[in-house]
């Protein structure tokens, strides 16, 4: 399955080290543009300049990690399709040309499902998709939410539990079929 993760997913670390942590065990195929990237790395600005630098280094990153999944800008696509935000056109349009199933975005309003349905796709929060994953896979699911959570409370410096960490991340479905 290929998903194209908006900005809004990948701008919370914790989320988006599950998204990628997920993908990078096969259980699907993570799309995005450089004009995603850019609005995710822009959104960290109003944390400071150090932050701007960190997401930097982590788009950067993730170009590495994911090559196939960066996707081509498409203007002449682009100017055939309507969605309630114009802002949001480009991820239809990237969702499109790079033939995904999926947009995973917390943004509801601005991708309704009868729009994407016309062009073959589907919107999914990001609790919902990473819930079908872990429903499928839930060792492979596990073990990547276990070394995120590892992972904050080593950077934190102190030890929250899972259930807390993936409910910050507004997932609280994976938060109850994970950590019970």
């Amino acid at each position: 399955m290929k998903a194209v993760l908006d900005a809004c997913v990948l701008y919370p670390t914790v989320l988006r080290e599950i998204l990628s942590g997920c993908a990078s065990a096969g259980l699907y195929e993570p799309v995005f543009s450089e004009r995603i990237l850019t609005e995710w790395v822009r959104a960290t600005v109003k944390l400071g300049p150090e932050a701007q630098v960190i997401a930097e280094a982590e788009a950067a990153a993730m170009r590495r990690a994911f090559p196939r999944a960066m996707t081509r800008a498409q203007p002449g696509l682009e100017a055939r399709l309507l969605l309630p935000d114009p802002n949001d056109v480009h991820v239809l349009a990237v969702a499109i040309a790079s033939h995904a199933d999926v947009i995973v975005t917390f943004n509801a309003v601005d991708f309704p499902h009868h729009l994407l349905a016309e062009e073959g796709l589907k919107r999914r929060d990001p609790d919902g998709f990473l819930w079908e994953m872990w429903s499928h896979h839930p060792q492979v699911v596990g073990e990547v939410v276990a070394a995120v959570h590892a992972t904050a409370c080593r950077m934190a410096g102190q030890e929250f539990t899972l259930k807390s960490l993936l409910k910050r991340a507004r997932l609280n479905r994976l938060a109850k079929a994970v950590a019970g």
